[in-house]
């Protein structure tokens, strides 16, 4: 809704009437209970907000168009966290060009409301609207048996629509990339790149200079508002012997509340840590402009430029150095596809001329969670308020604090081993804790598109008193694939995520409910809340006993909720790995002037959540390639 407003003015004139259509309610009474003073504290907050949201336009990349034919040093696809981030570091250097190509729009204030991050997806224009292709096996309880795969068309891309959690991954995740011949990728070579992207806020983990920087342009602090509940699930893991601790330092298993990228009670996205306020003379930044295709010499062996659309015309621009792609772990693999580097049989299917045969596309990993592990407690939490709205909404407008500097309503979070609870070294899987649950607010459940058997049979939870836990499985087995649907740059990808298709995932994640269900029922922590579950499901799932594998495995396949987490699609590994695309410097195997910086390129998925991984490769590429090119290194 919002996107498809091209003027930034008239995008948060319409934010305003959308806000102050929902508070008329409690406008009217306002009014008649104090009279005016109320009335005049609700535009005094808006206007504050409003104000801001100007002065963060006045500061955002102007939208230049570069004229047909023109060169550029290097040309980078995507404005997402690692397209923002590599095009930032690259024009540190002055005397190098750089163009920058988004398809979506600018950012605006409002998409920066933590809370709002439940709204942002499916929005057209904000979001590429992506969706699986039909199942039986997985999300059979959603539309059409298709899961909806979320991704930001915006400047800063999918920072600026995710819930804000900032996780690292495991150490061994890193040397894991290393023992598979990545040479340099080991955790020893990559924490340097951790602690340069990262402002650490957290008093008690600034000081921790081994672990964390304090100088980079992406914020980390603890959010601005936590419910009771956030702490009782901290308390109930410490309870079961778990640490609370750092999970971004020396050791990962342990509870915590949700480190995040937020600054000052906003969201901090890649556009606003790199490119807001960079307004430099080397960087042009088109935006509404979709890559079409990669170009190549005649030779067939180098990247020299790129076709892209912008407002229905068709543009040619040229590099001398190096075409980058970090359209992420879906829109990636299709460009390079649709330019002909994919899986050789299946672009001569579509009508492509095969630059390069290899497996892009293949390796395709995602984070999953059981979407309805729901708990009744005798306790009310205001995570997404419905009372006292327009107290709310003045108390961020004024002051940046309140349920909106929530992260969506996620707030805590523990990473356990279910095998064996004494381990405390590697987790094998993460417990989510929302102080809410996805049916509470229609448009969540709205986002995973449910269907209506579903959303019915939880109709009642919107004005229930739940929590709920999301079980996502760090390390799982199963790998999907994407696939062109044509040679049509405009139609979508085929989608394949095959989740669960390795017994052992299914086996993980249920041992993840059960892990769950210790914490919230087994612990005195949650007993003072009289903390019961609820076991409502399907017909398709009732015939099994409750509590059973049988049973969970039914509703497991009925809901599996990605974390968004598209990865591994353009695989790094070296030349003699046949299913790698990149190299461990990130170029295109067997293409000159051609690399993929990006989430597509992890061999396997770090054990957390992906953003601040995706800021890690970007960090690196930067330096890998200011250092081929014989240019100074931060």
């Amino acid at each position: 809704m919002f996107a498809t407003y091209k003027s930034s003015h008239n995008t948060h004139r319409l934010f305003f009437l959308l806000f102050l259509t929902a508070a008329l309610p409690n406008l009217s009474k306002s009014i008649t209970h104090t009279g005016t003073e109320n009335l005049i504290t609700n535009v005094i907050s808006w206007n504050k907000f409003l104000n801001e949201s100007l002065k963060f336009a006045s500061r955002t990349q102007l939208d230049r168009t570069p004229e047909s034919n023109s060169r550029y040093d290097f040309i980078v696809i995507g404005a997402g966290t690692a397209g923002a981030t590599v095009a930032s570091r690259l024009t540190e250097i002055q005397n190098l060009t750089v163009l920058l190509i988004e398809t979506g729009l600018e950012e605006e204030l409002y998409m920066d409301i933590p809370l709002f991050a439940n709204f942002l997806q499916r929005i057209p224009g904000l979001d590429w609207m992506y969706q699986t292709e039909s199942s039986d096996n997985y999300c059979r309880g959603m539309i059409g048996r298709k899961c909806r795969f979320p991704q930001g068309k915006v400047m800063g891309g999918s920072s600026v629509i995710n819930y804000m959690i900032a996780t690292r991954g495991n150490k061994r995740d890193y040397d894991n990339w290393a023992k598979m011949g990545n040479f340099g990728w080991s955790y020893d070579d990559v924490l340097k790149y951790f602690k340069r992207l990262e402002n650490m806020m957290i008093p008690e983990y600034r000081n921790d200079t081994v672990h964390h920087g304090t100088e980079g342009p992406v914020t980390i602090n603890y959010p601005r508002f936590a419910t009771t509940v956030a702490r009782t699930f901290v308390e109930a893991g410490h309870e079961l012997g778990y640490p609370i601790l750092d999970y971004n330092g020396e050791r990962q298993v342990g509870v915590s509340l949700l480190q995040s990228t937020t600054d000052m009670g906003l969201r901090t996205s890649s556009n606003k840590a790199y490119l807001v306020g960079k307004r430099r003379k080397n960087l042009h930044v088109t935006k509404l402009s979709t890559v079409r295709r990669i170009l190549f010499d005649e030779g067939r062996g180098r990247a020299v430029g790129v076709e892209f659309a912008k407002r229905g015309r068709l543009f040619t621009v040229y590099v001398d150095k190096e075409v980058i792609v970090s359209a992420g772990a879906i829109s990636s693999p299709k460009l390079l596809m649709l330019s002909g580097i994919g899986p050789a049989e299946h672009l001569r299917e579509m009508g492509i001329e095969v630059v390069r045969d290899a497996r892009v596309g293949d390796n395709l990993m995602d984070h999953i969670a059981y979407g309805s592990l729901l708990y009744d407690i005798d306790q009310r939490v205001d995570v997404i308020a419905n009372r006292l709205f327009q107290r709310v909404l003045n108390n961020y407008f004024m002051d940046k604090v309140g349920q909106l500097t929530s992260l969506g309503g996620t707030e805590a979070i523990a990473f356990i081993d279910v095998d064996d609870p004494r381990e405390r070294e590697v987790p094998n899987v993460e417990l989510l804790f929302l102080g809410t649950s996805i049916y509470s607010v229609n448009t969540i459940g709205d986002n995973f598109g449910l269907n209506e058997e579903i959303s019915t049979k939880f109709t009642s939870y919107r004005n229930r008193r739940a929590l709920s836990v999301f079980p996502i499985l760090l390390q799982p087995k199963s790998r999907g694939r994407i696939r062109l649907r044509s040679r049509d740059a405009d139609d979508k990808p085929r989608i394949f995520p095959n989740y669960m298709s390795e017994p052992e995932d299914v086996k993980g994640l249920i041992k993840g409910i059960k892990a769950a269900n210790k914490f919230l029922l087994g612990t005195k922590a949650f007993e003072r809340l009289n903390t019961r579950l609820n076991n409502q499901t399907v017909p398709e799932c009732e015939k099994f006993p409750f509590d059973s594998d049988d049973y969970w495995e039914c509703n497991l396949r009925l809901i599996p909720i990605t974390i968004y987490h598209y990865s591994g699609t353009c695989k790094m590994g070296p030349e003699s790995d046949e299913t790698a695309v990149v190299d461990p410097t990130l170029k295109v195997i067997g293409v000159k002037g051609l690399r993929v910086v990006d989430a597509s390129i992890m061999p396997m998925i770090p054990s957390g959540h992906t953003n601040i991984p995706t800021y890690m490769i970007a960090e690196k590429a930067s330096d890998m390639i200011k250092d081929e090119w014989g240019y100074p290194i931060s």
